[in-house]
């Protein structure tokens, strides 16, 4: 999987330069495919597609974060008072089994 990944990615990257920094070379070859494309127009969407994707995602995830952060509860909070009481408690009854082993 990996290597059909990186070959994807390859292909879709040199795919993309070609058709951003080279399209009125290309323009000739997809012409007669599709007769009303213009250097411009190719260059336009070769950008905005990607931006576009882009932006969806960036604001996607932040959503998702806001979303998570509205929705999940805060956390309990720490009672240090208790937990200083139960320790000094256990100090002291440690205490009391030494001194009566002795």
């Amino acid at each position: 999987m990996g290597v059909i990944l990186l070959l994807v990615c390859i292909v879709v990257l040199v795919a993309y330069v070609i058709g951003l920094f080279l399209t009125p070379f290309i323009l000739p070859i997809i012409k007669p495919v599709w007769s009303t494309v213009t250097v411009q127009a190719l260059r336009f969407w070769l950008v905005a597609i990607p931006v576009a994707v882009a932006f969806v995602l960036v604001f996607g995830i932040g959503a998702w974060i806001g979303w998570t952060m509205a929705t999940t509860p805060p956390p309990q909070p720490i009672e240090f008072e208790e937990e200083e009481e139960e320790t000094e408690e256990a100090e002291t009854e440690s205490e009391e089994e030494k001194e009566k082993e002795e």
